[in-house]
């Protein structure tokens, strides 16, 4: 006698095959499901670049507003400030001497 399958071992062998096709084709789909498609995501990459250069924007702004906010506290507060003690101080200090 032969090592040759009969037809019912066939038949076992191509519907577990069949079987094995079948998972492989469902995994396949359920990773596709998760995959994003590259329209979706050239969208959704332009609108992060766009986020991004709209706060750096805004950071920039809020950069020179707070350059000019220093500028203004030196040139309103401290300025007159070291104007008015400047000339107590030293004479105060020739009326000690």
């Amino acid at each position: 006698m032969t090592d040759d399958p009969t037809p019912g071992e066939m038949v076992r062998r191509l519907e577990d095959r069949l079987t094995d096709v079948r998972d492989d084709i469902q995994q396949l789909e359920r990773r596709l499901d998760g995959k994003v498609d590259q329209r979706i995501y050239d969208l959704r990459h332009e609108a992060l670049a766009s986020r991004v250069s709209t706060l750096e924007t805004h950071r920039e702004k809020d950069t020179e507003k707070l350059v000019a906010t220093r500028r203004w506290l030196i040139g309103a507060v401290i300025v007159p400030l070291v104007g008015i003690l400047l000339p107590v101080i030293i004479l105060l200090s020739r009326g000690t001497s």
